[in-house]
């Protein structure tokens, strides 16, 4: 199940900017323990999949993971071997634009040390640096 939105108002969209500080979602909100971003970048939604499919896999039902990013803006690419020129590229693939002091994931209902194992799997599987967190503290 790759994540998408269902609907766009627009096929397409602008790259704009990577920079800049996270100022909504700095926190640990929904669980006790988080997976912050210590870098600027793009996570595809296929990078979301393998974070789930690993969490789920280590945990084996027990405890609870918050997703708190969303795949909402679209990246075109061009084919291999293309002359420059006759319009922009078609939909490849979706990312969610992830700035430093973001947290991705959240976990809750597992002991700490446990918590730390899986969340070092996740960032194994994401473009960007991330550190592990606690609720309440930095």
């Amino acid at each position: 199940m790759l994540l998408m939105p269902r609907k766009t108002k627009y096929r397409k969209s602008l790259k704009g900017k990577r920079r800049g500080i996270a100022t909504v979602g700095d926190r640990v909100t929904f669980g006790e323990y988080g997976l912050k971003a210590l870098e600027n970048g793009y996570i595809r939604g296929t990078h979301m999949e393998a974070c789930r499919i690993v969490v789920a896999r280590k945990m084996k039902g027990a405890g609870k993971l918050w997703i708190n990013v969303f795949p909402s803006k679209p990246v075109s690419k061009k084919p291999a071997e293309t002359r420059m020129g006759k319009g922009k590229g078609d939909l490849d693939h979706w990312v969610a634009v992830v700035r430093r002091g973001k947290v991705i994931f959240e976990l809750s209902g597992v002991p700490e040390d446990f918590a730390k194992t899986v969340l070092r799997l996740v960032s194994f599987k994401l473009p960007v640096k991330t550190k592990f967190v606690k609720r309440g503290g930095m």
